[in-house]
């Protein structure tokens, strides 16, 4: 009887636990929600005309996103402050593109939605303003159906996508929802190129959007990395250059053990889908192990190339004369640096304008290897891991 009690009383625990997560839960969102309305109503009584004659504001507490609306018709704007804010977004509203382009210069955006049949400033040219300007902000064309092809061309002056009027609050904010994960997911990939050195035991630590090199460990030319042991075993790897560059790997081909090779000589092969990118030994010696745990999970190089995600170690025998032809430290940093421009003047000269890397101050994005065909994708591997 008394265990059947004590259920009873755990399950009523839980139940009530759980109620009231529930409450306070939705507590919470109603406050939010006041909070927003009250924001709301003071975007109508604020006066921000000293920024742009046509300006009405909306702030809230920590905005899913800043985003600035153009458009001549009043109904439109109303439309999106009133849809928008509520759901947390915190917009500015203007009726003249010139205005938006006054506003992009002092304030920062996430995004800007423009009509594109405006009198004093079409949308067409605004996008390109915004885009030439602030080319990090994401352009949304505001279009009615005659003019949807319109809508669609602008997209080749950097428009992100187009929203068609007149729409519903579900349909709005849908789609605000859309892109701004699009933004996010972009954002997320994207890596500045910095590099700096970090302590080997912190490597699996290091933030997603930079390059890091372990403190002590040597980089080769063809950007593997090599870490010593007193009894001369050397653990390798690929560095966070090629593994970011490279994006998912679906699978690596270790060495046998008991082979032999010869520093700048065939070591490992990582694949992708179809591809295989060859990476060259750092050292000569003979292959002792090979990362058994790595094989069985290659998704932990996501996490770091660095510390236990080695590839294969090598009993080296020529470190005396070898080591001084690999980096470490500042001098594996400069490397780093050096083939990061080299590579975006590679990208660049392959793809053009469509290369990834153009906008954002010429920041790189993981995988970015994923988007050439076979043949690109083996000259850059020549180029950068064959060496």
């Amino acid at each position: 009887m008394v265990p059947l009690i004590l259920l009873v009383s755990v399950v009523l625990f839980v139940l009530a636990d759980l109620g009231v997560r529930s409450v306070t839960k939705s507590m919470s969102e109603k406050q939010k929600r006041r909070e927003r309305a009250e924001a709301l109503a003071v975007s109508l009584t604020l006066d921000v005309s000293r920024e742009a004659k046509s300006l009405k504001r909306a702030e809230v507490k920590e905005p899913v996103a800043r985003i600035l609306c153009v458009d001549d018709e009043d109904v439109i704007l109303d439309s999106f402050r009133k849809i928008l804010v509520l759901d947390g977004y915190a917009v500015d509203t203007v009726n003249t593109g010139q205005e938006a382009l006054g506003l992009i210069q002092t304030h920062h955006y996430d995004f800007v939605f423009t009509d594109l049949k405006m009198p004093a400033m079409p949308g067409e040219d605004v996008v390109k303003a915004v885009k030439h300007m602030r080319p990090d902000i994401d352009v949304i064309v505001i279009t009615g159906f005659a003019t949807v092809e319109t809508a669609v061309s602008c997209m080749k002056f950097g428009a992100t996508d187009y929203v068609q009027k007149p729409f519903t609050e579900d349909e709005l904010l849908a789609f605000v929802k859309k892109t701004l994960i699009r933004r996010q997911d972009r954002i997320a990939k994207l890596l500045k190129p910095s590099v700096h050195v970090s302590h080997l035991p912190e490597a699996d630590r290091v933030r997603r959007s930079e390059f890091s090199i372990p403190g002590g460990a040597f980089i080769s030319a063809g950007h593997c990395w090599a870490s010593m042991a007193q009894d001369g075993s050397v653990k390798v790897g690929m560095d966070d250059f090629a593994k970011k560059l490279l994006g998912p790997v679906d699978g690596i081909e270790f060495p046998p053990i008991g082979m032999t090779v010869k520093a700048g000589g065939p070591l490992f092969s990582v694949r992708q889908k179809k591809r295989r990118i060859d990476f060259n030994s750092p050292v000569s010696g003979r292959v002792t192990r090979v990362n058994a745990l790595l094989a069985e999970d290659c998704e932990a190089l996501e996490m770091t190339p660095y510390h236990k995600n080695w590839v294969c170690v090598i009993d080296a025998d020529k470190l005396d004369v070898e080591v001084p032809t690999l980096k470490i430290g500042k001098a594996a940093v400069a490397m780093f640096e050096e083939d990061i421009d080299k590579f975006r003047g590679v990208m660049k000269g392959m793809l053009g304008d469509e290369a990834t890397g153009t906008d954002a101050d010429d920041a790189l994005y993981r995988g970015e290897l994923a988007q050439l065909t076979e043949a690109q994708s083996e000259r850059v591997a020549k180029e950068f891991f064959a060496r």
